[in-house]
């Protein structure tokens, strides 16, 4: 009898052993770990189409991970991410005191990693033949606080534009691309006329400005590469030259003021899950040739280079 139970607590000790070793990750037979459980992001719809990308490569390689992605915006996907809802939030400008604050309330420590550079697209109708180009405090008379009611027509910009109404489409006031169109055109984040056409949804601001010939809109440069049949791209004065944004102008920063990086922010308590520290390890190694894919402009391979570090450093802290 005793023999048997010795066996039986051998076995079951065995098995206990075999359970935690699956939740962890097994030996595939390229002699890769195979990992499994769930990676929450959300946060910025221009950021989604890189993490989108990087997370179907991920899944050749680690298909038992479920990699879930929403769109809530920045400033939405930093709320659940504030949270402890998120393990990864897609920002498309750096986190503000507000949200920061939210965070250490919440006890949650992030790092912060560049993944891309992405310009704004300043876009009207194809059938738009009297705009060729902006100059930035034109953006800003049509823009403007002060603008609502007043700046209802393209004549009121140049006198010799069309007297019809301008209809305007942008990007919802929990975005990112918002929050930096205002404040590189306006010259303050988050302000704007209120009466435009607004959605977290880029898809939905291609539809209102390819259905509206006195459209005019702006969004990420992404979405734009996906939409030229249906849009035309309008060219921003900065100050020596009229430059349009392109994977060359947005690289060499001829194209400003509407330039940017793209981040993507991790949470430290996320770090303990190894399918979370080896998806930002794919993400940092990937990024450069999937942002080119689809339509941004990736980081010298030396910043690449210093985020892997960064991110190494980071899970070290929070083991």
């Amino acid at each position: 009898m005793k023999k048997i139970l010795v066996l039986l607590s051998l076995a079951l000790a065995i098995s206990a052993c075999g359970d935690k070793k699956e939740k962890k990750g097994t030996e595939g037979s390229n002699g890769t770990t195979t990992l499994s459980g769930t990676i929450k992001v959300d946060g910025s719809s221009t950021v989604f189409p890189i993490t989108e990308a990087v997370a179907e490569e991920f899944r050749a390689v680690q298909p038992k991970v479920n990699v879930t992605i929403g769109v809530s915006g920045t400033g939405g996907g930093f709320k659940k991410f504030s949270r402890g809802e998120t393990n990864i939030s897609d920002a498309s400008r750096p986190i503000k005191d507000k949200e920061k604050a939210a965070c250490e309330e919440n006890d949650i420590k992030y790092l912060e990693l560049e993944v891309a550079y992405d310009g704004l697209a300043v876009l009207v109708h194809p059938e738009n033949d009297w705009v060729d180009s902006f100059t930035v405090e034109e953006l800003k008379k049509i823009w403007e606080p002060t603008a609502q009611g007043k700046i209802m027509k393209w004549n009121q910009i140049r006198p010799e534009w069309p007297n019809q109404e301008i209809h305007l489409f942008g990007p919802g006031v929990a975005s990112g691309t918002y929050d930096y169109f205002t404040e590189a055109v306006v010259g303050k984040s988050g302000s704007s006329r209120g009466d435009f056409t607004a959605s977290e949804d880029d898809h939905v601001l291609v539809q209102g400005i390819a259905g509206d010939k006195y459209s005019l809109g702006f969004f990420g440069l992404a979405y734009y590469a996906e939409n030229k049949d249906k849009l035309k791209l309008i060219g921003v004065h900065n100050g020596e030259e009229v430059v349009k944004p392109s994977l060359e102008t947005v690289k060499n920063g001829s194209y400003r003021p509407l330039s940017r990086p793209l981040f993507i922010y991790v949470n430290s308590t996320s770090v303990a899950l190894p399918e979370v520290v080896e998806f930002v390890n794919f993400y940092i190694d990937n990024a450069g040739e999937l942002s080119k894919d689809v339509g941004y402009i990736p980081l010298p391979s030396e910043n690449y280079s210093a985020q892997k570090a960064n991110f190494k450093t980071f899970v070290e802290n929070n083991k």
